[in-house]
């Protein structure tokens, strides 16, 4: 093997120095500027997506505020919508019920004076009534016929008591 024997080193290490000369200043002079190069336009791509995406971050939250706020209005305003809903048909039957309320008094009214009218009506009846069956049962018990003026008083002594 040649590259074992002594006598050869002094050469293959002058070859080698040149070599890795060559080879640093084409990677110090060409390689690693375009590696630079290309690290930097990722650096300032990746800072540029992130500035983006802060960006859209903040825009999406102040959509997000936007839309609680116009929900939170919404909802202001349909219980707004429901309140004065409310308030209306609250006031529509309290007039209905004032409405019935009347017409059930003045009905009650009215059937309160017919059963007066009825209850004295009744009562005068009733008057005759006792007077012609007291007349009868004096006419069986005694045979005559008291007068009437009589029966009728007594009758209205007796409803008094």
């Amino acid at each position: 093997m040649p590259q074992l024997n002594p006598l050869d080193w002094a050469p293959q290490l002058i070859w080698l120095l040149i070599t890795f000369g060559i080879l640093y200043l084409l990677m110090v002079y060409v390689a690693l500027p375009r590696i630079g190069g290309v690290i930097e336009a990722r650096t300032a791509h990746i800072a540029k997506d992130l500035a983006a995406a802060d960006t859209l971050r903040r825009q999406t939250e102040e959509a997000i505020a936007a839309y609680e706020q116009a929900l939170a209005e919404a909802k202001q305003k349909a219980h707004a919508i429901i309140e004065e809903g409310r308030a209306k048909l609250k006031d529509e039957t309290a007039q209905e019920r004032a409405k019935l309320d009347s017409e059930l008094g003045r009905r009650g009214a009215e059937a309160e004076a017919r059963i007066n009218e009825a209850k004295i009506s009744a009562m005068r009846e009733v008057n005759a009534i006792a007077t012609d069956v007291a007349a009868d049962i004096v006419r069986q018990l005694i045979g005559a016929a008291p007068p009437k003026a009589e029966i009728a008083k007594a009758v209205e002594a007796a409803r008094k008591e």
